[in-house]
């Protein structure tokens, strides 16, 4: 008897050990990717790599690898140092609810600069190195402005691409552009040192982004982005003519992205960034007032001196 009670105890004894040891194991890559996948809880949830690190109990280094694979495959998306839920697992209805208090914010607002231009008026967010368009204002004036509302573009292409991404690190930039910067016209940027310095110029002008005939061949356009506290959550641009005069509209566009950030952030976090200290460097440097560069990229217009 007592044989069989040292055998059962040997035998359970083992059997702890063995299901101890697969506890201990590493889940499978499949069910990595679950847990991360799990930790955005719906397309609104926005997560830092911490963020997920903490939720999953995975390895910084190992959530950073796979992030960073389910970003390539769209299963993700990213905006700087934030991940939220990308196109594929979103899906059409999805993406529109991802995005839609960025377009609730953004409505009257772009309405109200598409009726007193009397031009076009993009909204659009960052899709990997793309430029999505979320909404298209313009009235008739649309109809001559190819681009379309759920379509993509190179996002270092157009005006309101450019201004979201000055606000990423150079690093990511780097990464983003690692096989090349595709060429849609003679005039689109196609060397990624040129791209650096023009969003070098960018943040100098608190954000301002420029293009001339870089997207489509007759179209001109000024962007900004519109900041979040953890960085650029869209951009808008006013589209004209390739020989516009953009620069003297240019401070509307600021103002109203920087009205569509307000909405979004709301008064108290607000306070944490103030209007008139929006950063021209990526060091944290305070960068000049938003009003001042504003007078200055008005006054280099009036001159023809801009570009």
């Amino acid at each position: 008897m007592a044989s069989m009670v040292n055998d059962m105890l040997n035998d359970t004894g083992v059997n702890a050990v063995a299901t101890a040891e697969r506890h201990e194991l590493p889940p499978s890559m499949v069910e990595r990717m679950t847990l991360i996948m799990d930790s955005f809880g719906g397309p609104e949830i926005r997560l830092t790599l911490e963020d997920v690190a903490g939720r999953t109990n995975l390895p910084r280094s190992t959530t950073h690898r796979i992030l960073e694979q389910l970003v390539r495959l769209r299963w993700l998306g990213r905006t700087g140092r934030v991940y939220g839920l990308g196109p594929r697992a979103l899906g059409l209805g999805g993406r529109e609810a991802g995005h839609g208090a960025l377009r609730t914010a953004a409505f009257p607002l772009l309405h109200a600069l598409s009726v007193r231009t009397e031009m076009v008026v993009h909204l659009a967010v960052l899709d990997g190195s793309d430029a999505c368009y979320l909404d298209k204002f313009g009235g008739r004036a649309a109809d001559h402005v190819p681009s379309v509302v759920g379509g993509r573009v190179p996002a270092h292409c157009t005006a309101v691409g450019k201004s979201i991404l000055a606000w990423l690190s150079p690093e990511l930039i780097d990464d983003m552009y690692r096989d090349g910067l595709p060429q849609r016209t003679a005039s689109s940027i196609g060397d990624l040192d040129i791209l650096h310095q023009e969003l070098i110029r960018i943040r100098a002008r608190s954000g301002l982004a420029f293009e001339r005939g870089e997207c489509f061949s007759q179209i001109a356009c000024v962007g900004a982005a519109v900041r979040g506290l953890e960085g650029p959550v869209g951009g808008i641009s006013l589209v004209g003519e390739v020989r516009a005069p953009l620069e003297r509209l240019a401070p509307l566009v600021a103002n109203t992205a920087q009205a569509i950030a307000n909405k979004l952030i709301g008064d108290t976090a607000r306070k944490q960034v103030p209007r008139a200290e929006l950063s021209a460097s990526t060091d944290g440097s305070q960068g000049p007032a938003l009003g001042e560069t504003l007078g200055r990229i008005v006054a280099l217009g009036e001159r023809g001196a801009w570009f």
